[in-house]
């Protein structure tokens, strides 16, 4: 079979979609991943608007937090712990014993190890001396 390559440093919209679409069916067809189900829980300051958030899934036993994040102005007050807290106390209920996460160097490793995660495999290959971190607890 005869194709033709194309690089893009900016893929077409349309070509992108059509891999993460063909992608998804794959996935689909080799496991159940229509059982993952979204997971979030937010902070709000007095007036209601969000100042924070925990945002992930969760598939099984299995917890994943992709993203955590306080307004610059309400951190080091406790918030970021309390929304952890609250998002796997939610898992739980759904049957969850194993939570996992991604976090660069410079984001927040020590934070999560305080939550009792540990680093299961740091990748150092990034440039400027920043690794990622594969945290589990």
């Amino acid at each position: 079979m005869t194709c033709t390559i194309t690089t893009h440093d900016v893929p077409p919209p349309a070509d992108a979609e059509l891999v993460d679409a063909g992608l998804g069916r794959a996935n689909d067809a080799a496991a159940p991943l229509h059982e993952v189900r979204p997971l979030g829980c937010f902070a709000h300051d007095a007036a209601g608007a969000v100042i924070g958030g925990a945002v992930g899934r969760t598939w099984g036993a299995c917890c994943e937090l992709q993203q955590l994040w306080v307004d610059p102005a309400f951190q080091r007050q406790g918030i970021a712990t309390q929304l952890v807290r609250a998002f796997e106390a939610r898992a739980i209920t759904r049957g969850c014993r194993t939570f996992y996460l991604e976090t660069f160097s410079f984001q927040a490793p020590a934070f999560y190890r305080k939550l009792g995660y540990a680093t299961a495999h740091e990748s150092a290959i990034y440039p400027h001396g920043i690794s990622k971190h594969l945290m589990r607890k």
